[in-house]
Parts: C-alpha cells; sequence; structure tokens
C-alpha cells in the first residue's frame, strides 16, 4: 500500500518519493470526493516520526489546491480548520497557513462576523515570515489594517500600519497598495481628527505617477489637502505646509481652492459671515464638510480656525485692544470672542 511505500521511503529520507507519495494520496482523496478522509489522512501523514518537511509542505499546497475546487462551504471550512491545525508552528508552511488563515479571515467577513474575521487575521504575525514575498506581506498587512478599521479598533490598526515601511511604496509596480494604504491612514486618522496626518497622506498620493497622470484624480486629492490643512491647528509645522502648498503650481488649476488657502495666508481679517458666504456653496460640496454628521463636525472646527485665523491677524497689528472691540471685529459675541482668544492664550499661539 501507498502507506508502506511511504515509511520506506520516509526512513531512507528519499525526499523526491516521499512527496510523490504524500501528494499522490491526497490526489486520490480528491478524486474519490473524499473530503474527511483528505484531512485525516493529511493530519496523519504530517505526524509520522521523522516525516520530512519538504514532503508536508508539497502535501499541505497540493491539498490547498484542491481546497479551491471543494463542493460546498462546510467541507471548505472543515479542511481549513484541519490545515490550520497541521501548519500550526512549523516555519516551513508559514506561508500556506497564512494564505488559509486570509481565506478564513474572508468567508467570516462574508457571513458578517467582522469582529471575528479581524481576530483570525490578526493572529498571524507575517512581518516575521521570511520565506513569504513582499508585496504579499504588505497585501495581507492592509487587510488587517481593513479589518481593523471595519472592526473600529483603531489602536491596534494604528500598531499594524507600523509594521509597513513606506520605502516599499517607493517601486512604480507597488503604486497601487500605496494607493491603499493611504487611503486606510486617511479613514485611521480622520477617527482621531488628525488634520494634519490627513494631509499629509493625501500629499503622499499626490506623489504617485497613477494620480499625477488622472487630472481628476489629483484635483480631488488636492482639494481634500488643502482643506485637511486649513481644519489642523495652526502651529510651525501647518505654517511650513501652508508655506509649501500655496507655493504649488497646480492650484492655478483649483481657482476656488487656492482662494480658500490664501484666506489663511493673508494678513487681513476676514469675519465668518464673510468666510461663509464666499466659499460656504463649494466647501459644502466637498466630501469632507457635506451637509452629514462628520461634515457637519468639520465645518464648526473650520470657522474656529478662521476665528483663530482672524485673531493671529489682529495680534499682529495691535498692541491692545478690548474685547468688545476684537468681538466687533470678529463678529461675534463678546463671551465667544473671549473663549477664542483664551484658547490661542493657553495654546500660547498669542501672548495677552
Amino acid at each position: 500500500s501507498l502507506l508502506v511505500l511511504e515509511k520506506k521511503a520516509r526512513v531512507a529520507t528519499d525526499a523526491q518519493s516521499t512527496q510523490r507519495i504524500l501528494v499522490h494520496v491526497v490526489d486520490l482523496c480528491f478524486e474519490a470526493g473524499a473530503w474527511d478522509t483528505m484531512g485525516e489522512y493529511v493530519i496523519l501523514l504530517a505526524k509520522r516520526r521523522g516525516q520530512l518537511k519538504s514532503a508536508v509542505t508539497k502535501m499541505v499546497q497540493r491539498a490547498c489546491e484542491c481546497l479551491e475546487k471543494a463542493p460546498d462551504k462546510e467541507t471548505t471550512l472543515r479542511l481549513i480548520d484541519t490545515l490550520r491545525t497541521v501548519t500550526e508552528g512549523k516555519i516551513h508552511v508559514e506561508v500556506e497557513r497564512a494564505r488559509l488563515t486570509l481565506k478564513l479571515a474572508k468567508m467570516q467577513e462574508e457571513d458578517g462576523n467582522v469582529s471575528e474575521a479581524a481576530d483570525t487575521l490578526n493572529s498571524i504575525q507575517v512581518e516575521t515570515f521570511g520565506s513569504m514575498d513582499r508585496r504579499e506581506k504588505v497585501e495581507f498587512i492592509l487587510e488587517q489594517m481593513r479589518l481593523g478599521l471595519a472592526k473600529k479598533d483603531y489602536i491596534r490598526t494604528q500598531i499594524i500600519s507600523k509594521k509597513i515601511s513606506t520605502r516599499f511604496f517607493e517601486s512604480k509596480e507597488h503604486h497601487d497598495l500605496k494607493l491603499r494604504f493611504y487611503d486606510l491612514m486617511l479613514t485611521l486618522a480622520h477617527n482621531d481628527s488628525d488634520f494634519l496626518s490627513m494631509c499629509e497622506h493625501c500629499r503622499a498620493k499626490l506623489d504617485t505617477p497613477s494620480v499625477e497622470e488622472d487630472p481628476e484624480q489629483w484635483r480631488e486629492v488636492l482639494r481634500d489637502a488643502v482643506i485637511f490643512l486649513v481644519l489642523a491647528a495652526h502651529d510651525n509645522e501647518q505654517s511650513d505646509l501652508v508655506a509649501r502648498i500655496a507655493a504649488d503650481k497646480k492650484l492655478k488649476e483649483l481657482p476656488e481652492v487656492k482662494e480658500v488657502l490664501k484666506v489663511f495666508t493673508t494678513s487681513e481679517v476676514m469675519p465668518w459671515r464673510v468666510f461663509e458666504e464666499q466659499f460656504g456653496p463649494f466647501l459644502r460640496s466637498t466630501p469632507a464638510l457635506a451637509e452629514d454628521e462628520a461634515g457637519s463636525k468639520n465645518w464648526d472646527v473650520l470657522r474656529k480656525r478662521v476665528v483663530e485665523h482672524n485673531i493671529r491677524v489682529m495680534a499682529k497689528y495691535y498692541d491692545r485692544i478690548s474685547t468688545t472691540r476684537m468681538a466687533e471685529l470678529l463678529e461675534l459675541p463678546e463671551a465667544d470672542a473671549e473663549a477664542h482668544l483664551s484658547a490661542l492664550v493657553s495654546s500660547k499661539t498669542v501672548y495677552a
């Protein structure tokens, strides 16, 4: 029988023959449609004393190929569970285990178990796998990030994102993954209202040939970059970015966006009422400031940024000013003007 032959080949350390026998056993079970028997023999043969690693690898690879042709979902799940048991803790089949886990997570997600799918995928640490192709590793990590965001596990997603080196995206063949990565990072940063990081992510997307070559895409990304930049709190880094983006020649093709940015680079007071009348319709038509819950929240932030800009401008022109006069210039109630000023003094943006 094949098991007797397998023992002779294994004892003789005949790797080629052992591989062929193990693969043939899987093929026989597949041809007979004996899926449960296949699982039993995979476990039996993998656990045999002194079993050759290369033979186990070939057998698992062949079983994974057969898995694609499983007759139903239950059979697929049973065989995946069996193969994951066999491959657990074995470095020579770590890549196959990762692929099986990814397949299982996708099936769980299709069933609506997003949390379970995320936990399943996070049980695999592909960054430690030496035998896995680098692109496949990044794709796996991106899937972990996507499911982490779907589960709303933002802290773990932030940790997982650190496993990807952005230098990997320098190669042109990986630019599709670069765009996927920065889309996920934008979602992650939006949850923390980290608008400066969102602007940086948009700029990273802009620095991609496929985006640069598509006028519709780069216009959309540059528009979003400017909106996130003006939503970001004023500091040295934000101020530097404003200057750099304002110097971008592409802004000439986006006059409304250029005018919005100009408000924050010009030392002139622009009351919120005037700003809203001039730019409101355009800004409200953008996804970041749309008429929904998130957009309305960002709209309130934008109002705050316009008021803060106006106070900074006043600080340049006035050594002393009463809160009454300041409120008059801002077109705000005195209490609101004082609250905004107090916040800027606390953050040491202005002195008072």
